[in-house]
């Protein structure tokens, strides 16, 4: 009777020292931290590994302090132009001090919701609707900068994840209407500024084909004067050629009275040939009719001669 009592009690004793092994070994996982209380008072911080405690004395909490998104609940905010849209913002959230978290205030968790629904309200309390895009449920994402957390809370919020907002229906049609009107405004100004960019580029073509054109003027008018000034002066070097090889052949001839008599004749005639000359007798006419009377002679002897 006495062994089965033995034996009672020291199955007991195995199993609480089993049992205080057990609670007095902890593991913390990689992304949370283990709060350990002694008697209800806060002790101690642990970090993720393998840990140790002191059984039926001490308890150690796991908190998750991660960065953890939540969907936010659906709220009607007022923008700065005074119109009321619906937000559904996507709130990331992180313990970053565990014990204010867990010591200081009841639920921290409510408290960060609070938190991001009122800097939802105050952030499109300084903005206008009309720099978002008109679709009914638009998708926003931004940095998430992070909030200040309350003096209590222990941990802070972004309410800036995915952001959907819906506009009243009025709201939406006078904006597509605003989009239509910002396109078609558009539309005329690059229209315009075709147009004048064409009208720039007609100018610019005729006024280099003006310039080419003078440009061409100016070179022919110089080619028809360079032409005239050459033909003057072959001209003007002929005349003088002609004028040098008639001398010469008249002064080795030694002409006499009747030569040159022949001579002014001849050139009396070529004057003589035109319907349109007048032919008048000079003051040397007498030296004229003495040529004649010379020519006159000698063309008398000329048939005397033949016969």
């Amino acid at each position: 009777m006495v062994g089965i009592v033995l034996a009672v009690v020291a199955g007991i004793i195995v199993l609480l020292v089993l049992s205080a092994i057990l609670k007095a070994v902890r593991i913390v996982q990689q992304g949370f931290v283990g709060v350990i209380t002694r008697f209800g008072e806060f002790k101690d911080i642990k970090n993720p590994g393998l840990t140790f405690i002191i059984p039926f004395i001490e308890v150690m909490k796991i908190v998750d302090v991660r960065e953890t998104p939540r969907t936010g609940d659906r709220q009607q905010v007022i923008t700065r132009d005074n119109v009321a849209v619906i937000v559904n913002a996507t709130i990331f959230s992180q313990v970053v001090d565990v014990r204010l978290a867990l010591f200081t205030n009841s639920d921290y968790l409510v408290s960060v919701d609070n938190l991001a629904r009122t800097s939802v309200r105050a952030v499109f309390g300084s903005i206008t609707l009309t720099r978002r895009s008109p679709s009914a449920s638009e998708s926003a994402r931004c940095s998430r900068p992070r909030w200040k957390r309350p003096p209590t809370s222990g941990a802070f919020a972004s309410p800036c994840g995915g952001l959907e907002i819906t506009p009243p229906e009025q709201i939406l049609q006078a904006m597509a209407l605003q989009k239509q009107a910002d396109q078609e405004k558009r539309a005329r100004i690059l229209e315009s500024e075709g147009q004048q960019q064409s009208a720039v580029n007609v100018a610019d073509g005729q006024r280099q084909a003006a310039i080419k054109e003078a440009e061409g003027a100016q070179q022919s008018d110089i080619l028809r004067a360079q032409g005239r000034r050459q033909a003057l002066i072959l001209e003007a070097e002929g005349r003088a050629q002609a004028i040098a090889s008639v001398y010469a052949a008249i002064k080795l001839q030694q002409p006499d009275p009747t030569l040159v008599a022949i001579l002014q004749l001849d050139t009396l005639s070529k004057f003589a040939e035109s319907p349109n000359t007048k032919l008048i007798i000079p003051a040397e006419s007498a030296a004229l009719l003495g040529a004649a009377q010379a020519i006159k002679s000698v063309m008398a002897d000329v048939p005397s001669t033949q016969s």
